[in-house]
């Protein structure tokens, strides 16, 4: 086993030194057996799903606040150089460093506590369990007949490798400035999706308005309202056998729509299909493909648009094809279909049996309102822009996530 890292910061030189878990801490310790109940205000109190599963920040949408005698609860407070483990269920493992900008914090039951010793960067030890290492520890450690689990005599048994105190010191500085870029850029990408959501709330009719409450200068005049029905046709996609999957022509699939405003036409299935087939399931640019049937509600009806004529491609049994006659802007169906005010009719005519479901005669019967054609342009370029932003800043947090990924197998053994 090596005992240096591939990748070192000048001027360090000794080999690391191999440790245990048990070694680092000076002590191990379950949390606090207490229900939650609202939060007070100022005692905070965190359990395994208060820690986020990316970041590993403690999340502060829901606090809460221990139902106990806080008096006789003084030893589970988390101080500076506290590390948690999640002992129990699928998020065994997870870990979650203390900061002093978390406030006062009591930790909960399923989490173990290890006060990590003076001598050793609690940062330093906190990436460790970030790395290929402490993972497959945990894999192998969580095995159990009933549900994962580790106890704290398991977790001192891990091993790790550790340099001397100023190098641990520079390598935490070092991820610790990492984390705080990647989180940097997660909240952009929030704030523009909160702005997004915002935005198509301000700029299309909510139930009952006529008119949008945002509007670009120089527009004027009621948007027009009818059934999705007078305006497009609707088709139901082809049932693939399993035989004819994985060869043929290309498909669009479920995968291709979920969470997305325009089709991913990158990667696409393959599938047989009979030149008749391909001709009465056709997709052209512009048209736009629900899904019909989802596990989850909230995924039921979701639309994307086709960006380009695709020759020789047809598209899951599970998705509706809508094909939309008329003046209107492609840009602005591509976002039409994902307003409140169409989500809303769309969740309220859902049925659900194993899945949830749509069909054409439900789809046909929902209200679209829409401008003159060249208002839907404007609106389209507008939040093509905005999603384009979005894109922007989640291919650099994306590429962050990598590179500290990347640094921590070189940068630790």
């Amino acid at each position: 086993m090596k005992n240096t890292p591939e990748i070192r910061f000048k001027g360090f030189t000794d080999a690391w030194v191999q440790r245990r878990l048990g070694e680092v801490a000076e002590s191990f310790e379950y949390g606090l057996n207490a229900a939650a109940t609202d939060f007070d205000g100022i005692n905070k109190y965190i359990r395994i799903t208060d820690i986020d599963d990316d970041s590993r920040m403690f999340k502060t949408e829901s606090l809460t606040s221990p139902n106990c005698d806080l008096n006789l609860a003084k030893n589970y407070k988390l101080k500076n150089g506290n590390i948690l483990f999640a002992r129990t269920g699928a998020s065994v493992g997870k870990t979650y460093l203390y900061r002093d900008i978390d406030g006062l914090v009591y930790f909960a039951g399923f989490l173990i506590r290890a006060r990590i010793n003076h001598d050793f960067d609690a940062e330093f030890v906190y990436q460790n369990t970030l790395t290929n290492n402490y993972m497959n520890f945990i894999k192998i450690t969580s095995q159990r007949s009933g549900q994962p689990g580790i106890n704290a005599q398991e977790y001192e048994s891990y091993i790790l490798y550790s340099p001397q105190i100023r190098e641990q010191q520079i390598l935490g500085n070092f991820f610790h400035t990492l984390d705080d870029t990647i989180l940097l850029y997660k909240r952009k990408v929030e704030n523009l999706k909160l702005l997004k959501k915002a935005y198509l709330q301000q700029m299309f009719p909510q139930e009952g308005e006529a008119v949008p409450k945002v509007r670009f200068a120089g527009f004027m005049g009621d948007w027009e309202k009818v059934k999705l029905g007078d305006v497009a046709e609707f088709k139901n996609g082809m049932n693939f056998s399993k035989e004819a999957m994985g060869h043929g022509f290309p498909f669009v699939n479920l995968q291709n729509i979920f969470s997305k405003t325009i089709v991913d036409i990158s990667s696409l299935g393959l599938a047989e299909s009979n030149e008749q087939q391909r001709k009465e399931y056709s997709l052209k640019k512009g048209d736009v493909l629900f899904i019909r049937s989802s596990v989850k509600l909230e995924g039921v009806g979701e639309a994307a648009i086709i960006p380009c004529d695709l020759i020789d491609t047809t598209y899951s049994g599970f998705i509706i094809r809508c094909r939309i006659a008329g003046n209107f802007n492609d840009a602005f169906k591509q976002f039409l279909f994902g307003t409140e005010y169409f989500r809303c009719q769309m969740l309220n005519n859902a049925t659900t049996s194993a899945n949830t479901n749509i069909n054409q005669d439900s789809l046909s019967k929902m209200l679209i309102k829409f401008p003159i054609k060249e208002e839907q342009t404007v609106i389209g370029n507008f939040f093509r822009n905005l999603d384009e932003q979005i894109a922007t800043q989640k291919a650099k947090l994306d590429d962050l996530k990598k590179l500290k990924s990347a640094y921590l197998q070189k940068m630790f053994i």
